[in-house]
C-alpha cells in the first residue's frame, strides 16, 4: 500500500464513519448488508473483511457468523484499527473478531483459509488491483465467495455531474471545516482511476475466479463485485 494513502486514512480515522455517511447519502448500511448476503456467509464460518476501516462491515459480518464463527478485520491503518477495536470492545457479547494490521497486497494468511470475504471501499484505493484480487482468491477456500463494495463513476453524464457537484459542494467543504480538505480531495481522482464494472470482472477472471458478477447500485454510483472460487 502507498504510504501517502496510509497517511490519509490514519488522519481521517476519527471521522471515517461520517465520511461513509456523507458519501453514501446515509445508505451505506443497506449496501453493506447486501454485500454480506452475497458472500453467503453463515453461522460457524471463518471470514475476512479487507480494508476494514473502523470495523463496521467486519462487525456486521461477525453477527452473521455468530459465536461459532470468526472474522478477521484487516487494515493497513493503525489508527483505523484502534477505532475498530474500541468499537468492538463496547459490544456485548464480545464479537468474534481479530483485528490485523496488514497490507491487502500481501496477506499474512494461509491459502484456502476463509469461507467468505468482504471489502468495503478498499479496492479503489489499493495500488495494484490485480494483485489484490489474486490475494483474495488465494486465501479463500474452494467454494468461497467475496463481495467487494465501492463507489464508482456512473456512465450517465447527468449522474456523473451530480456526483461531482456533491463531492465538491458538500463533502469537501464539510471536510474543510474539520481541517481535512486535502485528505478528502483524493476521492474524486480515485473515482476517475477506478476500473468500470466490466473491467473489474475481467480482472477477477484473470485472478482465477470462475464465477464473476458485478452489480451496479444507485444508477451506477455504487457497485458490488461478487466473485466465487472453485
Amino acid at each position: 500500500m502507498n504510504q501517502d494513502v496510509r497517511a490519509i486514512f490514519d488522519s481521517i480515522a476519527p471521522v471515517y464513519d461520517q465520511l461513509n455517511n456523507w458519501l453514501s447519502l446515509g445508505q451505506h448500511r443497506i449496501w453493506k448488508e447486501m454485500a454480506i448476503k452475497w458472500t453467503g456467509a453463515k453461522p460457524g464460518d471463518t471470514c475476512i473483511d479487507l480494508c476494514c476501516g473502523s470495523g463496521d462491515l467486519a462487525l456486521r459480518l461477525a453477527r452473521r457468523v455468530g459465536k461459532t464463527g470468526h472474522v478477521y478485520g484487516v487494515d493497513f491503518s493503525p489508527n483505523l484499527l484502534t477505532t475498530a477495536q474500541e468499537r468492538s470492545q463496547l459490544q456485548y457479547p464480545q464479537p468474534p473478531v481479530t483485528w490485523v494490521e496488514a497490507d491487502v497486497l500481501n496477506l499474512p494468511f494461509e491459502n484456502n483459509q476463509f469461507d467468505a470475504a468482504t471489502m468495503g471501499y478498499g479496492l479503489r484505493n489499493v495500488t495494484d488491483i490485480p494483485r489484490s484480487l489474486k490475494e483474495i482468491h488465494r486465501v479463500l477456500q474452494p467454494g468461497g465467495k467475496a463481495a467487494i463494495l465501492d463507489f464508482h463513476r456512473p456512465n450517465n453524464q447527468q449522474l456523473r455531474a451530480f456526483q461531482q457537484w456533491y463531492l465538491d459542494s458538500i463533502v469537501v467543504p464539510m471536510a474543510e471545516n474539520m481541517g481535512l480538505r486535502e485528505q478528502y480531495a483524493y476521492i474524486s481522482p480515485s473515482l476517475d482511476r477506478f476500473p468500470t464494472g466490466d473491467v473489474q470482472m475481467e480482472l477477477a477472471r484473470q485472478a482465477g475466479f470462475a464465477s464473476v458478477t458485478h452489480y451496479p447500485i444507485v444508477n451506477g454510483m455504487m457497485g458490488v463485485l461478487v466473485v466465487s472460487k472453485f
